[in-house]
């Protein structure tokens, strides 16, 4: 139909002929059957809705007969009209069933399956114990990630034991690798940062000490702090930072393509594979990477001292020599490899923690440096307190 214009004129939708959706209630043998005939499709959305109001108010579903659809006589079937009959089924008494629908109209009708909105959680109100529960459940969350590091850290001893048994079974290449990733490439950075923080410290060790006119010991100060505590702690809070959020980030990724699973469906223990080279390559490049960093930050301090408070290269030489001993250095290579340990073994327990998803992966990654940082800081305490105790 046109108007005087030519144009067509948009004419309403048939919901009266032969294809209007409709919808015969008829009691039979069983129960009640609603037999569907005609196009139950969007374009049809009035009478789609009047059948599905006569399906609901049938005086023959007052006993609550269950119900019975049948699909056989339809003509078209779409998404409107699959899930009015879906939200029309949940409403009617239980054990509603279909018949006759064809595996079109079945894949149809279970991918717009109704489901009820999930109720509105009930708002708790403050209990004044509620920070205590808070803090018992933390302290018990953190118990049991003590219990599966330590769990982990006997999986490695045996690895490392069985690697020592079969040594043909090392591999030497991942240790070569992870050692380039580590010291190499990490020696840059760390030295640079140590660096400055040499510089940092002995620029305002010389303001305080200038006081009392006592700007030269500012030596012995950065040279016993920078050997026993701040390089090795700076190397290890970087190399947790850098290399820890690594293994976490490369043992996640394949947790999440599950090639950690297909390890050993081969036959291979991942902790070989995996972790003995890395943690191995860690313990190994720390004290180097942190001896380094001692002679980065002495580096700039000497030159801080030299700029900023008058103290000739030799005469800082020489100071630095009467105040420092081989026991300030071996306290911090000491410390080292044990730190080293610690970030590994935390890397890749979070690693094999990650599940399917990006946002686990990033979540793991961050509580990785997080956890990493915190206890080489609390180890580096109970060092001081055990050199401390023996004065060493």
């Amino acid at each position: 139909m046109a108007n005087e214009g030519g144009r067509p004129v948009p004419t309403a939708p048939n919901t009266r002929g032969a294809d209007a959706a409709r919808v015969a209630v008829e009691r039979v043998r069983d129960g009640v059957a609603a037999r569907l005939a005609g196009r139950w499709t969007a374009d049809q959305a009035p009478a789609v809705e009047a059948a599905s109001a006569e399906m609901l108010a049938a005086d023959t579903l007052s006993a609550g007969s269950p119900l019975v659809i049948d699909l056989s006589g339809l003509a078209r079937l779409d998404t409107l009209g699959a899930w009015v009959l879906e939200r029309t089924r949940a409403a009617l008494p239980a054990g509603t069933t279909y018949a006759g629908a064809s595996p079109e109209h079945l894949i149809l009708l279970r991918e717009v399956a109704y489901r009820e909105a999930a109720p509105a959680a009930r708002r708790r109100r403050f209990n004044p114990l509620d920070p205590v529960a808070s803090l018992g459940s933390g302290m018990r969350s953190l118990g049991h990630q003590g219990l599966a590091g330590l769990a982990f850290l006997g999986e490695v001893v045996a690895g490392c034991l069985r690697v020592l048994a079969r040594p043909r079974s090392f591999r030497g290449p991942a240790l070569v690798n992870q050692v380039e990733q580590i010291a190499l490439r990490g020696a840059p950075i760390i030295m640079l940062i140590s660096f400055l923080v040499g510089c940092i410290v002995t620029q305002q060790g010389i303001i305080q000490l200038q006081r009392f006119g006592a700007q030269t010991y500012v030596v012995n100060m950065i040279g016993i702090l920078t050997l026993r505590e701040l390089g090795v702690l700076l190397t290890s809070i970087m190399v947790a930072g850098r290399s820890g959020s690594a293994f976490t980030a490369e043992i996640g990724s394949m947790r999440m393509r599950e090639e950690v699973d297909a390890l050993r469906v081969m036959g291979l223990d991942p902790i070989e594979i995996l972790i003995v080279p890395r943690i191995i390559a860690l313990m190994f490049a720390l004290p180097l990477l942190a001896f380094l960093a001692d002679l980065a930050a002495l580096a700039g301090g000497a030159l801080t001292s030299l700029l900023y408070g008058g103290l000739s290269l030799e005469a800082f030489a020489f100071r630095l020599q009467n105040a420092i001993g081989f026991r300030h250095l071996a306290i911090g290579l000491i410390k080292a490899p044990f730190m080293a340990l610690i970030i590994g073994i935390i890397a890749s327990v979070e690693g094999f923690m990650v599940e399917g998803s990006a946002e686990s992966l990033g979540r793991h990654v961050t509580a990785s440096v997080v956890k990493s940082i915190f206890m080489v800081i609390v180890l580096d305490g109970l060092f001081a307190v055990f050199f401390a105790a023996i004065d060493f």
